[in-house]
């Protein structure tokens, strides 16, 4: 594992009321790499980056981004410290165009939008073509395109995704794979939270395997997709 830090997190425990939700993980997150979290719905995946994003407060443990600790900071501070949160099912605003659904996610800074949207509308061609298009009468992948691009007006750092390929036809969760891969490339770290395992591990540097709020198992994404019970697990793929 890389020792550049960027992201991490120590003994990490969030509680609802009497329910364990995360019992005390532990994860790193090197910078410029794509570490994924895979396991099976009720995990504790989404609350862990809920966590991060101080959306859900922890109830003990560590969160660290660049030497700075996160717990106790607002969502805000966080966003400005260069961590975004695309949350799972999109959540784009139905009533707003596409052009001013991407400029809410620039609400942070100061800088000229003009790059940024020109940014955005390279990666996602079909945004362009929507920009005065009403959010809500955009097809499922294109709302994906919509919530990443947002999240992108925020310039982070640190990109976090909750599900993006949930609900998508094979064809766009190729697409949305690709976009994520491309984003990478461009110096974003990517923390992705993702039930197509398959898709997931063959784009991750590292991954984690997350069963009911506990870390139990890690490794490169080509040494966890190499694993039988990894295969069986969520590859639906028997062993011979």
């Amino acid at each position: 594992m890389n020792n550049d830090r960027y992201l991490t997190l120590s003994d990490l425990r969030v509680d609802y009321g009497g329910i364990h939700a995360v019992k005390g993980i532990s994860i790193e997150v090197p910078r410029g790499k794509i570490v994924t979290l895979i396991g099976s719905n009720g995990a504790g995946k989404s609350t862990t980056l809920r966590t991060i994003a101080g959306v859900v407060k922890a109830s003990a443990g560590s969160i660290e981004f660049e030497g700075a600790q996160l717990i106790g900071k607002t969502p805000d501070d966080i966003v400005s410290m260069g961590i975004t949160l695309v949350p799972e099912g999109r959540r784009v605003f139905a009533n707003l165009t596409v052009l001013e659904n991407l400029k809410i996610g620039a609400y942070i800074h100061n800088h000229k939008l003009d790059d940024d949207l020109e940014r955005i509308y390279g990666l996602f061609p079909r945004l362009k073509e929507r920009a005065w298009q009403l959010a809500g009468t955009l097809s499922g992948g294109e709302q994906q395109m919509l919530a990443v691009g947002r999240a992108l007006m925020s310039r982070p750092k640190l990109l976090m995704m909750d599900e993006p390929s949930l609900g998508l036809a094979p064809l766009i969760v190729k697409d949305i794979f690709d976009i994520i891969r491309t984003i990478n490339k461009e110096g974003i770290t990517i923390l992705l939270i993702e039930q197509n395992a398959n898709h997931a591990l063959k784009i991750a540097d590292w991954a984690y395997v997350m069963e009911t709020g506990t870390i139990t198992m890690q490794g490169t994404g080509e040494e966890l997709l190499a694993k039988d019970s990894i295969k069986e697990a969520y590859l639906g793929k028997k062993k011979q």
